[in-house]
């Protein structure tokens, strides 16, 4: 693995046997948003492994730096193009990738969950407390200290996620530890939140994505929730469970990308299907991939033209126009792969930069970059772990 000469590692407490709740779902940042200009080249990425994370350069993906964590952690970014939280059993740790450091910033949380970025807020959520937890986006910069924040705790902890939109309104989903139900929308007023909107028809909501004019989607087991000019809006799936856990979304776009599943006792975490929705034509549709087309939560983005871009088990990235739900163009990145046997097991992931994609390949220690206009990989690197989740500064 290439490394710089003065390397330090930097360490946070290590917990052996790290509890695999941290936010154990199938999405790193919910309502993943396609980068809408070119990767900057002092630009980082990072990616994690058993017990560590590694900042790449994001042009030649040489390692800069390398930290020690626990033996398990996740990955988002905060949205300002420098820092991702590093969620572990104590909350969201802030990594600034231009110094780079794994700062001691901590925004405290039981069970740090979703993480979404919108307008110029940043939206922590804590499972085991139901507490969201906001401030500005560009707020950290060089701080030494954490900003300020504004905090809603829901009636009961559940596995959820907030976002705020840019008229102040939050919305948050509603639900208890052993079910999730709906959402809410609540307005700012009196130094609280009134609540102004709500729908308690989605079962199982979980994740969020923001399209072109802030409407907003969550998904349920049985379709998925629209929010648009100050209202919820039911979106029915055609099966009786027609479940989309994970919205792929550009802001320059009425139309989301979804995942979707009709068998709740499913063995695996490999899908077949996606989910196509007009967030103007309010409609949901979902769409079978061709065959031998199989991708799980970590394996679909939005990038170049607001187009999806699937890794799929064959290896290749598969582009979807979300307009027709045909396939387009696919080009060969990675060797063919199993599908995880637990959904935080390392599996081929990718991110998209403007119109780079990284793609982690854990088979092969490796990660590459991929100009999504052309399909060549333009660099690529061997690490000496096996990488897992990976997210952009």
């Amino acid at each position: 693995m290439h490394t710089p000469q003065n390397r330090a590692l930097r360490a946070i407490t290590a917990v052996a046997g790290v509890s695999l709740a941290l936010s154990a779902c199938g999405s790193t940042a919910e309502g993943e948003e396609s980068a809408t200009s070119e990767a900057d080249k002092s630009s980082r990425l990072a990616v994690s492994y058993a017990n560590g994370i590694a900042v790449l350069d994001a042009e030649s993906l040489e390692v800069v730096e390398e930290f020690e964590t626990e033996e398990f952690v996740r990955l988002n970014p905060i949205g300002d193009g420098r820092n991702l939280t590093v969620t572990t059993i104590k909350g969201f740790q802030v990594l600034d990738t231009r110094t780079p450091e794994l700062t001691d910033l901590l925004f405290p949380a039981d069970t740090g969950g979703h993480v979404v970025h919108h307008g110029d807020k940043t939206v922590l959520f804590a499972d085991g407390s139901g507490e969201t937890t906001i401030f500005e986006t560009g707020a950290l910069g060089d701080a030494d200290k954490l900003p300020e924040t504004t905090t809603w705790t829901a009636p009961e902890a559940h596995h959820g996620v907030s976002i705020v939109l840019e008229d102040g309104t939050l919305l948050t989903t509603v639900g208890t530890e052993e079910s999730r139900s709906g959402a809410i929308a609540l307005e700012a007023k009196g130094g609280g939140f009134e609540q102004v909107a709500a729908n308690d028809a989605c079962p199982g909501i979980h994740g969020e994505g923001t399209a072109a004019g802030e409407a907003v989607v969550f998904g349920c087991e049985d379709g998925a929730l629209l929010y648009r000019d100050g209202a919820f809006e039911k979106l029915q799936a055609p099966d009786e469970y027609g479940r989309m856990g994970n919205a792929y979304v550009s802001e320059t776009s009425p139309l989301i990308v979804g995942d979707y599943n009709t068998d709740p006792d499913a063995e695996g975490y490999l899908l077949d299907t996606v989910t196509l929705i007009d967030t103007e034509k309010s409609t949901l549709k979902p769409v079978a991939l061709p065959e031998g087309v199989e991708y799980t939560f970590r394996d679909v983005a939005r990038g170049p033209e607001d187009l999806a871009y699937i890794l799929a088990t064959d290896g290749s990235i598969h582009v979807l126009d979300p307009a027709t739900g045909k396939v387009t163009d696919e080009f060969p990145v990675v060797k063919p792969w199993e599908g995880p046997a637990e959904w935080q097991d390392p599996h081929p992931a990718i991110k998209v930069s403007g119109d780079l994609a990284y793609v982690t390949e854990p088979a092969a220690n490796t990660v590459h970059a991929v100009d999504l206009t052309s399909g060549e990989i333009t660099a690529s690197v061997e690490l000496d772990k096996q990488p897992n989740e990976i997210a952009i500064g």
